[in-house]
């Protein structure tokens, strides 16, 4: 008759042995990826943050992370202002005042439109669009500046109804872009 045995009737030594080597591989591991970690952080290329027009803002008006062959820029968010006689617009017009602060952005960073390839759109209910979002309107003026004739490159999009930081504003647009090295 064959006995198997079970964990409750091996032997002391086998466990303590077993916890060595575990140790040891574990020490082993750690010391591969730390190896590995040094490595990487000497060839890695600096990321590098434009500022934006307000000094005291947290966040950067674009972050540029290098990548092999291309170098990815990820725009803030960038909502509308408000018009010149200190009324906020309809969604046409705050998406084109928000494509316009992007394009701005954009040639910053000696990139224009066609490099754009994600964004993402924050819509909020326009108030004089029946306390709805107005995606047709935000759509008319997005078309003006991509898969046009001059500028036929379309970017991946997202657009998500959301309430915004900023009172009234009812647009908010951020980029990915990318440019070949």
């Amino acid at each position: 008759m064959r006995v198997l045995r079970t964990r409750a009737t091996l032997p002391l030594e086998f466990f303590q042995q077993g916890d060595f080597k575990m140790t040891a591989s574990k020490k082993f591991a750690f010391a591969g990826l730390a190896l590995c970690a040094f490595a990487a952080s000497a060839n890695a290329q600096t990321v590098t943050r434009l500022a934006g027009p307000n000094p005291a803002s947290p966040i950067a008006a674009a972050v540029t992370v290098p990548a092999t062959g291309y170098t990815t820029y990820y725009i803030s968010g960038t909502p509308a202002g408000k018009k010149p006689d200190g009324t906020w617009g309809d969604t046409t017009w705050q998406t084109a005042d928000s494509l316009g602060k992007l394009e701005a952005t954009l040639k910053q960073l000696g990139l224009g439109f066609g490099d754009v390839v994600k964004a993402t759109v924050f819509l909020v209910a326009d108030p004089g669009n029946g306390n709805k979002i107005n995606f047709p309107a935000m759509n008319a003026e997005w078309s003006k500046h991509f898969g046009t004739a001059t500028q036929p490159n379309k970017p991946a999009r997202s657009t998500v109804q959301v309430g915004l930081a900023t009172e009234g504003a009812l647009v908010e647009i951020e980029f990915v872009a990318v440019k070949k090295n």
